[in-house]
């Protein structure tokens, strides 16, 4: 069988896209999956998205990490799935749709800038060491001085695999503070493995966490990742964080055909 896909990337978070509103993929095969994210002997990718029919929102999301399972919400993926559904005029400049954590709002510019709104975010652990909260993907946060040399695939998969979060584990964030309202942040990704140039959730998760620790009183907040720049809003009542959203570019890359 021949499947068309579209490539796209979001600061340098990269999406093998598939249109399965006629519902053909195989979405169980596990290995067909991680097949067409690998970077030697498939497509490449960060993860597999598939963009399916909803009877309530304009789609519905379904992600699945590099290594073939399907997992929790993506930032950046949700973001060029919002691309993706304008490119196939499946919507105009603004949706819904429905992903693994609920239902989402997003608008897009005529330049590829997406606003997705994510989550609330009503619980945000705080310790002396780190942060945790979940963005729709659970994220430890820590502070880190010299983060351009930082070991982030050893220390990260250190902390991912550690007993502090059991069998599931986390995402792992390090984040340097440049100004009042700019952070540089790189991220280890669980299901990828590794470091990721960008990582959507991540970057939602580490600037509520740099305002709720008192690094910034900022509700708009500037992160620099590995793969461009993006920009996290919130609105904050007491310790709960509301009208999330994340924002920045989403761009296709490249459509294609692969037997399977």
């Amino acid at each position: 069988m021949q499947i068309d896909f579209y490539k796209y990337q979001g600061t340098g978070n990269d999406f093998v896209m598939i249109d399965n509103r006629s519902d053909f993929f195989p979405k169980e095969n596990v290995q067909l999956i991680a097949h067409l994210c690998d970077r030697r002997f498939g497509i490449g990718g960060d993860g597999l998205i598939l963009l399916e029919n909803d009877s309530e929102t304009d789609f519905r999301m379904v992600y699945y990490n590099s290594d073939g399972n399907q997992s929790s919400m993506c930032g950046n993926g949700g973001r060029c799935l919002v691309a993706f559904a304008k490119k196939l005029n499946v919507i105009n400049n603004s949706c819904t749709f429905f992903a693994t954590d609920g239902l989402h709002h997003a608008t897009i510019t005529e330049n590829g800038q997406v606003s997705l709104q994510m989550i609330d975010v009503p619980n945000v652990k705080i310790t002396p060491e780190y942060v945790f909260l979940n963005t729709g993907s659970p994220h430890h946060v820590q502070m880190v001085d010299d983060l351009e040399n930082y070991n982030i695939k050893e220390n990260g998969a250190a902390i991912r695999y550690g007993a502090l979060y059991g069998k599931e584990g986390s995402n792992v964030n390090f984040v340097k503070q440049i100004d009042d309202n700019t952070f540089s942040l790189r991220t280890y990704e669980r299901g990828v493995e590794d470091e990721t140039l960008s990582c959507g959730t991540g970057a939602t998760a580490a600037a509520i966490a740099m305002n709720a620790t008192g690094k910034t009183d900022s509700t708009s907040i500037h992160l620099n990742v590995e793969g461009g720049k993006l920009e996290v809003s919130f609105d904050k009542m007491a310790n709960q964080f509301t009208n999330v959203f994340l924002i920045g570019p989403a761009e296709f890359v490249f459509k294609g055909e692969i037997t399977i």
